[in-house]
């Protein structure tokens, strides 16, 4: 199974970069599109993304495109990493383009999901481009420390078995290791909504609560992930791999973890629009938070932790208050 080489990166955030650093190094032709022309010039002329991954230089190799035709065009790989409050903007942007997609594959690194029409990133993909082929890559990551080298690993997963095998090999190194999966589904909720979670665990960071409050949020939160996982069809034990517990553990517990970071400025009492007013980099948990609060709704499954942070996010709940209320409901079997 040859490596995929001609790859392109839609999104300039911290995770794209780190990719393309990554593939770049890997002696693949990649190129980056991103929506500010005057920002993809800044870093086309001193190979930084200072805004969102500084200190860290990209290779000479990669290539920055300002028109997002051109960019897509010779490229076999087409990497998502558009934050997915912006997802269907930047596809319906691309579908205007009149690109064959037929013969491309599209790998989402997106880890959110729709508020309007609470749909997976992939579905969107698709509802926009047609029945392109997709596949999804999660895991437990933090951009800074894939692109320094430091071992990690994830999964990618499609229902095409080959398209999986082949962005294995794209990807896989002695420090990044990737597996394979076929539940799309559960991997790409799974990387979706552990961000809920990780606020949960930042907000009791804020209130100066210990372990024993972060490791029963984290416990609960991930059956409250599968539940709703395999209600939308993913299965049980995706939650339990890469994209589930171990992307929640590293975005609960790592200090650079925006979606924690949010939840410990929640638990300190400030408000929402003062945090990410402040904030350069988008966590994905908090649109996240509504479209799964909504699903959950939907098709009435319970999910204490994610409507209390729901509560707190959008209702101006008070942490303290909200903590409270999940320790007094009704006592039940595990």
């Amino acid at each position: 199974m040859s490596k995929i080489k001609h790859i392109t990166i839609i999104g300039d955030g911290g995770w794209g970069t780190a990719l393309a650093i990554h593939l770049a190094q890997q002696g693949a032709h990649v190129k980056i599109w991103g929506p500010y022309a005057k920002y993809l010039a800044k870093m086309r002329q001193t190979r930084i993304n200072k805004k969102f991954l500084p200190n860290l230089r990209i290779p000479d190799s990669v290539e920055f495109v300002e028109q997002l035709s051109i960019a897509v065009y010779s490229s076999d790989l087409v990497v998502f990493a558009v934050p997915s409050k912006y997802a269907r903007d930047v596809l319906t942007h691309l579908k205007k383009t009149k690109t064959n997609f037929s013969k491309k594959i599209f790998l989402s690194v997106t880890k959110g999901v729709d508020t309007t029409k609470l749909q997976r990133i992939t579905e969107i993909i698709r509802e926009q481009l047609g029945d392109v082929t997709v596949a999804v890559l999660s895991g437990p990551n933090i951009a800074s420390e894939v692109a320094k080298k430091i071992p990690s690993s994830a999964v990618v997963a499609s229902k095409n078995a080959k398209v999986a095998k082949m962005i294995q090999e794209t990807f896989n190194t002695p420090t990044f290791r990737i597996y394979t999966n076929t539940d799309v589904i559960g991997v790409e909720l799974g990387g979706s909504i552990k961000n809920i979670i990780a606020i949960a665990c930042g907000v009791c960071d804020g209130l100066g609560y210990g372990t024993n409050t972060k490791a029963a949020l984290l416990t609960r939160g991930l059956a409250e992930m599968a539940r709703l996982g395999k209600k939308l069809g993913g299965k049980l034990e995706t939650f339990s791999g890469l994209s589930g517990l171990g992307d929640l553990v590293t975005t609960s517990f790592n200090l650079q973890s925006r979606n924690r970071s949010v939840g410990q400025k929640l638990g300190e009492g400030k408000t929402i629009k003062q945090i990410t007013s402040k904030m350069d980099m988008v966590a994905e948990g908090v649109e996240t938070a509504k479209a799964v609060y909504n699903l959950s709704k939907k098709y009435k499954i319970p999910m204490p932790i994610t409507t209390e942070v729901y509560n707190i996010i959008y209702k101006n709940k008070k942490p303290q208050q909200a903590v409270l209320d999940l320790m007094h409901r009704k006592t039940k079997s595990e």
